[in-house]
């Protein structure tokens, strides 16, 4: 799949390379080219049936094309698998009443929602260095004042 910028003014890329880059030229964020769709039967079948780790990798495959199922699993499996979070469920949505759920993003290593996405990003960073044939080292620069740095740094 491809990536295209926000503000329109960058080239289309891939995802391995998106990820790399992080941000377009042009300075806006990468979305994907078209919106996926996934059959009603896919996601009564398979989704609600899968574990966390499962139902992340298929999520994530048809917006990482140019990465392997294998690569897809491995990253989600070292992101989100282990002790890393509280929670066996990794999200777990917890049941309030008849018609209210609340799903649980707090129980990864900072306590913050950002954990859901930034112990994911180094596994595929590194991944997508290889798949460019990038050589450069990679440099994280954290300036904040809130709970992202903290997860972004826990992340890699």
């Amino acid at each position: 799949m491809l990536y295209e910028s926000t503000r329109g003014k960058a080239d289309k890329v891939m995802s391995a390379e998106a990820v790399k880059m992080g941000i377009a030229p042009d300075g806006g964020l990468f979305v994907p080219e078209n919106i996926v769709k996934m059959a009603t039967a896919m996601i009564e079948g398979q989704l609600v049936k899968a574990n966390y780790l499962e139902r992340a990798s298929q999520l994530l495959k048809p917006y990482l094309t140019d990465y392997t199922e294998e690569e897809i699993a491995e990253s989600v499996k070292n992101a989100y698998g282990g002790e890393k979070f509280a929670s066996r469920e990794i999200a777990p949505i917890q049941k309030l009443d008849e018609h209210t759920y609340v799903l649980e993003l707090w129980h990864g290593p900072t306590c913050a929602f950002k954990d859901m996405a930034l112990q994911l990003l180094p596994h595929l960073m590194t991944k997508a260095m290889l798949k460019t044939g990038e050589a450069r080292e990679i440099v994280i620069l954290v300036a904040t004042s809130g709970d992202t740095g903290k997860a972004a740094l826990e992340g890699f």
